[in-house]
């Protein structure tokens, strides 16, 4: 896909999320047949808004599945671009902790050659290919996630793939990934820093900006975390100081998670869904004098930028 055909873009948003293992495990809780329908009216819904592209950072730990997604993504018009790379907040799996570099057995990463393959050649035997990378820090760098990020360092290095980083804004570790990614030479320019709407500390966020990396204002609807009208006022700041080339929002939602029992997700969340940013914050952000060339920014031409590094 041509990323002059992105259109308007979601830059974070989950088809699904699982514990795969568990999944397995506890059949009476999945029906594959009623979740991609699910998805798919949920996607259809999504696309009825003018949204045209969603990028799904769901990789290895989160219960990727990209064939499934591709047999939601026949009966959505929408393009669902995918990506490779790792999620942890704490060790490697096991399938990796013996061999690689620092380990017992030494030897080179394989990490990134698993991520370089997905990027060029494709993911399993889908056939469908990576279009940028995820890895993952929450509240600090521990040595597997250290390992993870610099391995996604190294696969950006090989493809030019961009990168896109889980970060908790609250311990302010996007820092600390852009820190580690350019120790690696990476161009914070093709990054990123995930979450970052999760707080409206705007000397945090600056800094971000001042590196060179995109800030994710992407948790719209997630109001536990932080209010939507401090988002919005936060987005609406930055925009006014001429920051809104360095910003891209969305929601991070799914259209299923199995993190939390039925229905507690709606309770807790009741707006952190697909269509909310559309219905709700589009409105809001333009109340909050955010012109129209400023959204285009957001929505349409720094994904464009972002992505149009990567063949995916």
């Amino acid at each position: 896909m041509a990323v002059d055909d992105l259109g308007t873009v979601l830059m974070h948003e989950h088809v699904f999320v699982l514990s795969e293992e568990l999944r397995q495990s506890l059949p009476e809780t999945w029906d594959e047949q009623e979740r991609i329908s699910d998805a798919v009216a949920r996607l259809k819904a999504l696309a009825a808004t003018g949204a045209t592209t969603i990028v799904d950072p769901t990789v290895i730990g989160l219960g990727r599945n990209v064939a499934r997604v591709a047999l939601v993504n026949e009966q959505v018009d929408l393009n669902i671009v995918a990506a490779t790379g790792l999620y942890t907040l704490g060790d490697v799996p096991d399938y990796f902790r013996y061999h690689g570099p620092g380990t017992l057995l030494g030897g080179p990463e394989a990490m990134t050659d698993l991520f370089v393959r997905e990027l060029t050649q494709g993911i399993a035997d889908t056939g469908i290919r990576a279009a940028f990378l995820k890895c993952a820090i929450e509240d600090e760098l521990t040595p597997g996630v250290e390992r993870v990020m610099r391995a996604v360092a190294q696969a950006h290095l090989r493809t030019g793939a961009p990168i896109t980083v889980h970060t908790s804004a609250g311990s302010r570790t996007g820092l600390v990934a852009q820190n580690v990614l350019r120790s690696e030479g990476v161009d914070l320019a093709a990054v990123v820093i995930g979450h970052s709407g999760d707080t409206a500390d705007l000397d945090y966020l600056h800094e971000l900006i001042d590196n060179g990396s995109y800030v994710g204002m992407d948790r719209f609807g997630l109001d536990i975390l932080l209010p939507s009208d401090q988002r919005v006022a936060t987005v609406a700041t930055l925009a006014g100081e001429g920051f809104a080339e360095r910003m891209v929002l969305s929601h991070d939602a799914s259209c299923h998670i199995d993190w939390f029992p039925p229905g507690v997700r709606e309770q807790i969340a009741p707006n952190w869904h697909h269509t909310h940013l559309h219905d709700e914050v589009l409105p809001a952000l333009r109340r909050a004098s955010v012109t129209e060339a400023q959204l285009t920014a957001m929505l349409v031409d720094n994904p464009r930028r972002y992505l149009s590094s990567s063949d995916g």
